[in-house]
């Protein structure tokens, strides 16, 4: 049985982990994106949690600090991760522009590659600094302060992370009636592509203020 100390940190964690979840970026728009044309939403999900709960034990295992400690290492981590984005982004742009099959909102569709989409969401995850900004250094942060109930912060963050992925990836069906209209599907590339742009941008500025 829980004690109330580790309750608090379980808790604790769930709170700060959606906090720090909770927001348009690179995976989430993915994710998006992958929920609303059925396609492989089981794995990206999976991949999603999965690679935040390891970058969270991590974090409490103290990674965050040898991060910290090497400007070296963070400024390459930004320049991958800007690379990618930007990439990610000029191809979000180019569907906007040129809508053609990729548009289609129905699972029977073109459809891309599990082995492809697995990296693309591997590189939107583990390329970006701001998750291990994030997960690594400010929850492994936080969790000593809970001493002993630290793991149970790092649970509850990990919960938070599933629970949020399962529900943008399998609750974005329920806006498909929306993305009936190639016009709504043009719109959400838009998005991703200014998103993925900024971020990639963002994240270039980071790494060359790192170096």
């Amino acid at each position: 049985m829980l004690t109330s100390s580790a309750w608090t940190a379980a808790l604790a964690g769930l709170g700060l982990g959606l906090s720090l979840i909770v927001a348009i970026g690179a995976q989430n728009a993915f994710v998006l994106r992958q929920g609303l044309r059925l396609e492989h939403v089981g794995a990206v999900v999976a991949v999603c949690a999965l690679s935040d709960a390891l970058l969270i034990c991590a974090g409490v295992l103290g990674a965050g600090a040898l991060l910290l400690s090497r400007p070296g290492l963070l400024t390459v981590v930004c320049f991958a991760g800007a690379a990618f984005l930007l990439v990610y982004g000029a191809l979000a742009a180019r569907r906007a522009l040129r809508p053609a099959g990729a548009l289609s909102a129905d699972a029977s569709g073109s459809r891309t590659a599990l082995a492809v989409t697995i990296a693309t969401v591997l590189g939107l995850t583990w390329l970006n600094p701001h998750v291990y900004l994030d997960t690594v250094v400010l929850l492994g942060s936080l969790s000593t302060t809970y001493a002993d109930d630290r793991w149970w912060f790092a649970a509850g963050a990990a919960v938070g992370s599933v629970a949020w992925f399962t529900g943008l990836g399998f609750g974005a069906r329920l806006l498909r009636p929306v993305f009936a209209r190639p016009t709504a599907w043009r719109v959400l590339d838009a998005v991703i592509a200014v998103v993925m742009t900024a971020l990639g941008i963002s994240l270039a500025v980071r790494g060359l203020s790192a170096g």
